[in-house]
C-alpha cells in the first residue's frame, strides 16, 4: 500500500461532507469558502507517541485525540469548527491500525461537523499533527487578553482526572475498582472538547483558554495576555467523585493543579454574568466553577483555606519537566 492509496482507503471521506469545501483532499492544496461576515480561525497541535500518549495505546484513542486537542483550541476562541488537515507519520502502514485511528478520528469530526480536507504522510516515529480551522462572527473570538480586575476565574468540568487516568494506564497507579479506573483513563484517552460552551460563552466571558498543560502552567498565561493577578482558592478546584475515591485530598489536588491534558475550559467572566453561563452550562449537562478571581497586579498567588500554598505550583513543560511523565 502506497501513501495514495493509504489516503484514499482511509482518510479521503473522513468527516462531515460540507458545501464550503470546494476541493479537498487528493489536490494539492484545499479550496474553503469562509462564511460573509466571518474571520477565519486557525490551530494545529503536534501529539507524539511516547510524549503525548503511551506507546501502544488503542489507535481509536489517538485519532480522537489528535482532533480533539485541535478542538479545545477552537472553543476556548468561541469558534465554530469546520474543517481540518491532518500530518501522520508512521513506522509502518498497518492496514488494523490505520482503520481504527481513522474511525477515531472521523466520529469525532463527525459530531462537531469537521470536514478533513487534506494533509500529508509520511514514514517515521508516530507523530500526529492536525490543523484545525473554523470562524467566527468579526470580532467576537475570545481571547487570552480582555479580562477585567474584579472578573471571576471559572472552570469546566473537573480537574485532574487526566493526570490520574494516564497514571493508571501507565501502571504508575492502580486500583482495584475497574468502573472507577475505566471512567478516568476514559478522561486521558477521550478528552471532551468544549465546543458548544465556548460558542455559549461568546460575548458573556472576557478572557478564555482551554487547559492543556494544567492550570498552573496555563493560568499564568492568561494573566500576563490581560495584565492582571490571578487568584485562585485551591480547595475551590473541582474535584470529581472518580478522582477522589482512588487518591488523598492532597494527590487530587495536585493532579487539579498541575496534570496535563485535562482539556477544559479556563474562563473570566464578570460576576454579573455568571449565573446565565452557569445556566448555559447546565443546559449542555456541564459543570462550571469558580476558583477565584482577576486583581490588579501581576502573576498568580494560590491559597488554601486562606493560607499561601508552601511549595511552588507549576505545570507541564515539554522541554523542561512533565507534570504527567510518560517518557524520562
Amino acid at each position: 500500500m502506497d501513501e495514495f492509496e493509504l489516503i484514499r482507503r482511509y482518510f479521503a471521506h473522513v468527516g462531515a461532507d460540507r458545501a464550503d469545501v470546494r476541493l479537498g483532499v487528493g489536490d494539492d492544496a484545499a479550496l474553503l469558502e469562509v462564511p460573509a461576515g466571518m474571520q477565519l480561525v486557525a490551530s494545529v497541535d503536534t501529539i507524539v507517541a511516547g510524549r503525548h500518549f503511551p506507546p501502544g495505546s488503542d489507535a481509536r484513542s489517538v485519532g480522537h485525540r489528535a482532533l480533539a486537542v485541535n478542538l479545545s483550541d477552537l472553543a476556548a476562541m468561541g469558534a465554530t469548527p469546520a474543517w481540518a488537515m491532518l500530518a501522520l507519520t508512521l513506522p509502518d502502514a498497518d492496514p488494523d491500525w490505520l482503520e481504527r485511528f481513522a474511525g477515531g478520528l472521523a466520529d469525532l469530526a463527525k459530531a462537531h461537523g469537521v470536514a478533513l480536507v487534506g494533509g500529508d504522510t509520511t514514514a517515521g516515529a508516530l507523530t500526529v499533527t492536525v490543523q484545525i480551522m473554523g470562524f467566527v462572527p468579526r470580532g467576537t473570538a475570545l481571547r487570552r487578553s480582555g479580562a477585567c480586575a474584579g472578573d471571576l476565574l471559572a472552570v469546566t468540568g473537573t480537574l485532574g482526572d487526566s493526570g490520574a487516568g494516564l497514571a493508571l494506564a501507565t501502571g504508575s497507579l492502580r486500583t482495584a475498582d475497574s468502573a472507577v479506573a475505566h471512567e478516568l483513563i476514559e478522561r486521558f484517552e477521550y478528552p471532551t472538547p468544549r465546543v458548544e460552551f465556548g460558542l455559549a460563552a461568546r460575548g458573556i466571558a472576557t478572557a478564555a483558554m482551554d487547559l492543556s498543560d494544567g492550570l498552573a502552567g496555563d493560568l499564568p498565561k492568561l494573566a500576563s495576555a490581560s495584565g492582571l493577578h490571578a487568584h485562585v482558592d485551591v480547595e475551590r478546584l473541582p474535584l470529581s467523585d472518580a478522582l477522589q475515591a482512588i487518591a488523598s485530598t492532597e494527590q487530587a489536588r495536585a493532579w487539579a493543579l498541575s496534570a496535563g491534558d485535562d482539556y477544559e475550559l479556563l474562563l473570566a467572566l464578570p460576576r454579573q454574568h455568571h449565573d446565565s453561563l452557569r445556566a448555559s452550562a447546565r443546559q449542555l449537562n456541564l459543570r462550571l466553577s469558580v476558583i477565584g478571581e482577576l486583581r490588579r497586579g501581576n502573576g498568580v498567588s494560590w491559597t488554601l483555606q486562606g493560607s499561601e500554598l508552601a511549595h511552588p505550583v507549576e505545570g507541564y513543560d515539554h522541554f523542561r519537566r512533565a507534570s504527567t511523565q510518560i517518557t524520562d
